[in-house]
C-alpha cells in the first residue's frame, strides 16, 4: 500500500549549522535546495551538536574554526558541558534525491569563527559557490548573485548571519582586551 504524505509518519533528523564570520563578513554558499546557507549538516553517532558544526565547517569550507559562546556558561562540575546553540530552528525538507520523504530539521544553530584570525580564509572554488558575505550586503536585502545563482538571502539567514557578525567582533575585542590587560596596556 502506497502512504500518503498525510499517513507519512513525520521524520526528524538533528543537524548543526554554523554561521563562520570574520571581520565583518559571514560565509554562506549556493545550497542544492536553491537558496544560501551557511555550512551545517547531520549530527553522525556519537557526535555533540558542537562537534558536528565544527566539522562541517572544515569538511564544507577547510576553515578549523572555534565556537563563539554567546551564553553564560555555567559551571556544571566534574560533568561535561556543551555550549548551548544561539537558536534551535526546525525546517521541513522536501522529499528530493537524497531523501525519499519529506522530513523536518531540528537545527543546532552556532556562530563561529576561523581560529587563524589572519589573514582571511579563502573559501573554496568550485561547483558550488561561496561567499564571505558583508554586513552591508546582508543588510540590503537584496539578491545575493554568484556564478550564476541568484536568490534572496532568507530572512533568518540574513538576520542570524547579522548576529553572527556582530558575535564576532565582540569575541574579537574581548580577546583584543584581555590580551592588553595581560600585556599590562591600560
Amino acid at each position: 500500500m502506497e502512504r500518503s504524505p498525510a499517513t507519512e509518519p513525520l521524520v526528524r533528523h538533528f543537524t548543526a549549522t554554523g554561521f563562520l564570520s570574520h571581520d565583518g563578513r559571514t560565509a554562506l554558499h549556493w545550497h542544492r535546495l536553491g537558496k544560501w546557507l551557511p555550512p551545517g549538516g547531520h549530527l553522525e553517532e556519537n557526535e555533540d551538536p558542537v562537534q558536528t558544526v565544527l566539522r562541517e565547517i572544515e569538511e564544507e569550507t577547510g576553515i578549523p574554526a572555534r565556537v563563539i559562546e554567546t551564553a553564560t556558561a555555567y559551571d556544571h562540575g566534574d560533568r561535561g558541558r556543551v555550549a548551548p546553540p544561539v537558536s534551535i530552528g526546525v525546517y521541513a525538507v522536501p522529499r528530493d534525491g537524497r531523501w525519499p520523504a519529506s522530513h523536518h530539521h531540528i537545527d543546532f544553530i552556532y556562530f563561529a569563527r576561523p581560529v587563524q584570525r589572519r589573514p582571511r580564509p579563502t573559501l573554496p572554488a568550485g561547483d558550488v559557490p561561496w561567499l564571505w558575505v558583508s554586513e552591508t550586503k546582508l543588510r540590503s536585502e537584496k539578491p545575493l548573485v554568484a556564478a550564476g545563482r541568484r536568490a534572496p538571502i532568507e530572512e533568518d539567514v540574513r538576520l542570524l548571519g547579522l548576529a553572527a557578525i556582530a558575535a564576532e567582533r565582540a569575541d574579537r575585542e574581548r580577546a583584543a582586551a584581555s590580551h592588553r590587560a595581560g600585556a599590562g596596556v591600560a
